[in-house]
């Protein structure tokens, strides 16, 4: 009797999804959640904008340190349940930072919080120009 083999045709892509997938459930396990946050530059700022709808201006900190903005923050869960089926609303502890390219005003930071979404405004710091040094 001859021994039957069952070959299955290999997806890697579909392998490299489930990968993702599982070290995305890894990291908002212990972050609780991860909100979308944007990063744009004008000519005399950069604006940094967060998603965070359910969130109050009192559930966030926003930090700037060695030219990183931190944003920092809770979400509560809206409803308390004893066991969940599925979460996609994600909630409790979440952390997020930006890396500025240029030195910035941090006396002059605004930072808004309107329909669920933050915006940050960092204005960028005078640039150095061209100056002329007398000689004595």
């Amino acid at each position: 009797m001859p021994d039957i083999v069952a070959f299955a045709r290999w997806d890697p892509f579909r392998d490299l999804l489930t990968i993702q997938h599982r070290l995305e459930r890894l990291s908002t396990a212990q972050q609780g959640w991860t909100p979308a946050m944007d990063l744009c530059e004008t000519s005399a700022a950069y604006v940094v904008t967060a998603e965070l709808p359910g969130v109050t201006r009192d559930q966030v900190r926003i930090d700037i340190r060695d030219g990183r903005l931190m944003l920092h923050g809770r979400r509560d869960a809206r409803v308390s349940c004893e066991k969940y089926h599925q979460v996609e609303r994600g909630h409790g502890e979440f952390s997020r930072s930006v890396v500025l390219p240029l030195a910035v005003n941090t006396a002059a930071i605004v930072a808004e919080m309107r329909d669920g979404v933050l915006t940050i405004t960092v204005p960028k710091a005078p640039a150095a120009g061209p100056r002329h040094v007398e000689v004595s």
